[in-house]
């Protein structure tokens, strides 16, 4: 059991934690020091044994369903939260929807669903959480290139991670007087439980594999160490950010 790291006694709330980037990222935090509050949706049994996990390093660790779209449920994992801390240092904002069809084939309906899931519940979560930030806290969006390229079936998606990268600007802008850094990590392909829903994952990991410079493959633990790098003290000046984290897939082409 160890106390020390260098973020140790911060606290973290990570949404969407309970699998793929958004555990690695708690995983991440936890290793470095942080108490961390796990958001889940569907993965209660996931999301409960990666708190076992962290308690066993020492840490604090509580397991909470939500849906961040949806602001009365937010206000509910906000509720269930401070029943076990005072404050939060670290947002992370992962939990991520949407719906894999042809833009000429979508509604409404499916709109909104991906814009409340991917872009708006950052403002939710941010609008809780800043007012329990000391000066120093981080909050970090989780983006993806289909913010700014041009994907098969990831029209609604991508527009919505792109609304996510210009609400980071402004929400930076808004709370960096208050000493709180904004950002951005955008990743590229990381073969992840999601990515078995593309209709073209296997095209999308060999294409990764042949362009990226870097290597043939891109890691949940490689996107967590871009998110923890964010929240260092060393990165006080970086704020309103996209960090890009594709390993130069997206320089090659």
């Amino acid at each position: 059991m160890t106390t020390n790291g260098p973020l140790a006694g911060k606290v973290a709330l990570v949404t969407g934690a309970a699998r793929g980037i958004g555990r690695a990222i708690a995983r991440k935090l936890a290793a470095a020091g942080c108490d961390v509050a796990v958001n889940y949706y569907n993965s209660h049994e996931e999301a409960e044994a990666l708190c076992a996990e962290m308690r066993a390093l020492g840490r604090r660790a509580c397991a909470i369903k939500a849906s961040v779209g949806l602001p009365d449920s937010v206000d509910e994992l906000f509720e269930e939260l401070k029943k076990e801390f005072d404050r939060i240092d670290i947002l992370v904002s992962n939990a991520a929807s949407g719906v894999l069809k042809p833009t000429m084939e979508m509604s409404l309906k499916h709109w909104r669903w991906c814009m409340e899931t991917n872009a708006f519940a950052l403002t939710l979560l941010a609008q809780h959480a800043a007012p329990m930030m000391p000066a120093g806290g981080r909050i970090v969006a989780m983006s993806s290139l289909g913010s700014v390229r041009a994907m098969p079936a990831y029209g609604f998606i991508g527009a919505s991670k792109a609304a996510l990268e210009s609400l980071v600007r402004s929400l930076a802008q808004e709370l960096g007087p208050r000493g709180i850094r904004v950002n951005t990590v955008s990743a590229g392909v990381v073969d992840t439980d999601a990515l078995a829903y593309f209709p073209n994952r296997d095209q999308l990991l060999e294409s990764f594999a042949q362009r990226t410079p870097a290597g043939p493959s891109l890691t949940p633990e490689d996107v967590a160490g871009a998110v923890y790098l964010l929240c260092l003290p060393e990165a006080n000046m970086i704020n309103g950010h996209t960090l890009v984290v594709d390993g130069g897939f997206a320089i090659s082409g």
